[in-house]
């Protein structure tokens, strides 16, 4: 069923919103970086990014990165609204349009210097619909054009529980592990043509599928991971330790 009431719309995304943080405050997190400084809650870099991960770990990145300066981009569909609520509420921005239909005009009037200068993006680039883990041109296209580097985030969470979606969205157990192993900046070419955008498109699905496998293998696995530290969600709250990275992929 649909919610089209704006008061009921603000009552589902607060009740959404105490779920997550009752149930990911639980949570073992851990990351292993690349490089530490594409982390938008330690990032101080100047440099703007879009963040992408699966469709069905977006509980996980909305809850450890709320109030960390990002926008999500949201589908045009009614059925986003609750989660724009959620958003709004976790502190994050809501571009509404896919990567498709409005999606670089609405980049551009959230990257404008004069009104959001330090907001980076969040997409996930296999939703709102699917197929699952297959990453849509979308991203590809829009970081050619702005020319900012893509950050493909793979998650993990150790025996969730999946709904019946076509995404099999993940639920985490309370006090389970979750990980994630970020890439570095993925720099895409400017002004690519329909055939550069389809082979960085394959090779960023490779890399985020890759990334996200490692993830949850580690999570089911326990053990410790080259490179880990703890997290903790929300701003400045990122790495208990930074070390130089020792790991490297052949984007």
């Amino acid at each position: 069923m649909k919610i089209t009431n704006g008061i009921l719309i603000r009552a589902a995304g607060l009740g959404v919103s105490l779920g997550i943080h009752l149930l990911d405050s639980t949570l073992d997190y851990r990351v292993a970086y690349y490089d530490p400084r594409i982390d938008p809650a330690y990032a101080n870099d100047g440099k703007r990014r879009i963040y992408i991960f699966w469709h069905e770990y977006i509980q996980f990145f909305v809850y450890l990165r709320k109030h960390c300066h990002l926008a999500m981009l949201l589908s045009k569909h009614s059925d986003a609204d609750v989660l724009e609520e959620l958003a709004r509420l976790l502190g994050f921005g809501g571009v509404r349009g896919s990567t498709n239909r409005g999606g670089l005009q609405a980049l551009r009037r959230m990257m404008r210097k004069e009104q959001h200068e330090d907001f980076d993006l969040t997409i996930t680039p296999d939703g709102p619909r699917g197929p699952r883990r297959t990453l849509a041109p979308g991203c590809v296209y829009l970081a050619s054009k702005l020319q900012i580097p893509i950050v493909a985030m793979g998650v993990g969470y150790d025996g969730p529980f999946r709904l019946n979606s076509w995404d099999r969205f993940a639920l985490p157990r309370p006090f389970s592990r979750a990980r994630c192993i970020p890439s570095g900046d993925f720099f895409v070419p400017p002004d690519l043509d329909k055939q550069g955008i389809e082979h960085f498109r394959k090779k960023l699905e490779k890399l985020l599928n890759y990334l996200t496998d490692e993830a949850e293998n580690w999570a089911r696995s326990g053990e410790t991971y080259e490179n880990e530290s703890s997290v903790l969600p929300g701003p400045n709250f990122s790495c208990l330790y930074f070390t130089k990275p020792k790991r490297s992929f052949d984007y």
